[in-house]
């Protein structure tokens, strides 16, 4: 089979996230970069498509002018999708110019500026038929597939407790007047939108409790905060949740816990027992009994379910990391084009990537965590898109 074609919007020379995206998509060998407008400088989007051995014909300045030549390429050389890694305030208008255009599209989280243009999105993927995918890196580790699959079928009993933290340090001093460019735009609300730490990390907390868990969250309690004087957006919260069916949860996501790397970490309790999965040790899922010595379970061990068995390529005691769980989610991704194209039934590693509905979900649930910080009401209900 062909590999899927495709195109990135962002990403160029000195963008973190671009680098990422790009290796996760080549790691399994089905997807190939085969253009790009990868800087909102001309030059720069050149030169960062030159560095990736892109014929110079397929790197453009501009993301329209990209749409517009791609669509006019025959079909078996222009792009099948579009990968957007752009500050916040990009992803629509790419997004949107992509499904206009006839691209399935693949963006990074969160899926927009705000809640209406998210609403929008949703209303142009229904309208166009197209694919839409968004990057909740996390759900693509095995064991947290293991520990949804535990969940579902019922190994703890009825979920009472999520527990879902996501202390990171790099922002508990003043990064933004360094130079440093990802600091800057996360806290610049013009490209990050109305939160910093909660549109950053806390909406990947919030996925991953509502994944992991199988429950959806219900009303929230929140108070979020700016620590680093003269900031305008948080950059540190904890948000109390309710979810359907009674289950309870705490939430926290900070920015400025000095010292702490990447620490996303979840644990869910029902009636009979209770699971932990850590981001920075991902390779193991803790499983905890009252009656019986806690388990350890290992990312390949021949007892995982199907779904941590098809997102796992090496052997037992050979760790996976981030960039295999993003490549988990670019695979799936592909899978859903290729369903597409030869319009046969989803598999189950395919079908299991976050989507618009999950993109509505996260810019719901950052605009409500602000709203509720910034309100005396204690409890706001979680609408329902």
């Amino acid at each position: 089979m062909a590999k899927i074609r495709m195109g990135m919007v962002g990403g160029g020379e000195g963008a973190f996230i671009g680098t990422i995206h790009r290796m996760a998509a080549a790691i399994d060998g089905e997807i190939e970069l085969v253009c790009g407008a990868f800087s909102s400088d001309p030059a720069r989007s050149q030169r960062s498509g030159a560095a990736l051995h892109l014929p110079a014909e397929r790197v453009y300045t501009d993301f329209q002018t990209m749409m517009t030549a791609e669509a006019a390429l025959p079909p078996e050389l222009r792009m099948q999708f579009v990968a957007i890694v752009t500050p916040n305030h990009m992803h629509f208008p790419v997004a949107e110019a992509a499904l206009r255009a006839g691209f399935h599209v693949l963006s990074d989280k969160p899926a927009t500026l705000n809640l209406n243009e998210a609403l929008q999105l949703k209303e142009l993927v229904a309208e166009t038929g197209l694919l839409y995918g968004l990057t909740h890196t996390y759900n693509g580790y095995p064991l947290v597939k293991e520990a949804r699959e535990r969940i579902s079928r019922g190994d703890l009993g009825k979920v009472r407790k999520v527990v879902v933290e996501y202390p990171q340090g790099w922002l508990a001093d003043r990064q933004e007047d360094t130079g440093n460019k990802q600091a800057s735009w996360r806290l610049d609300p013009k490209q990050a939108g109305i939160s910093s730490c909660m549109g950053d990390i806390g909406v990947h907390a919030s996925n991953l409790a509502e994944y992991v868990s199988g429950l959806q969250i219900s009303s929230l309690c929140s108070d979020l905060t700016a620590f680093v004087e003269g900031r305008e957006l948080d950059d540190d919260g904890s948000v109390l949740l309710r979810f359907d069916g009674g289950a309870r949860g705490v939430l926290h996501a900070s920015q400025v816990c000095a010292g702490e790397e990447n620490g996303l970490r979840i644990r869910v309790y029902g009636e009979h027992g209770g699971l932990e999965w850590a981001q920075q040790e991902p390779n193991t899922l803790w499983l905890k009994w009252p009656d019986r010595p806690t388990e350890m379970l290992r990312a390949g061990g021949g007892y995982l379910g199907a779904l941590a068995a098809a997102n796992t390529r090496t052997p037992m005691g050979h760790p996976e990391g981030y960039l295999e769980a993003f490549a988990n989610l670019y695979m799936a991704f592909a899978g859903q084009i290729r369903a597409s194209e030869a319009d046969i039934p989803l598999d189950a590693r395919s079908a299991d990537c976050p989507g618009i509905d999950e993109a509505v979900r996260g810019m719901t649930f950052i605009e409500l965590a602000v709203a509720a910080s910034n309100s005396d009401v204690k409890w706001h209900p979680f609408p329902k898109h």
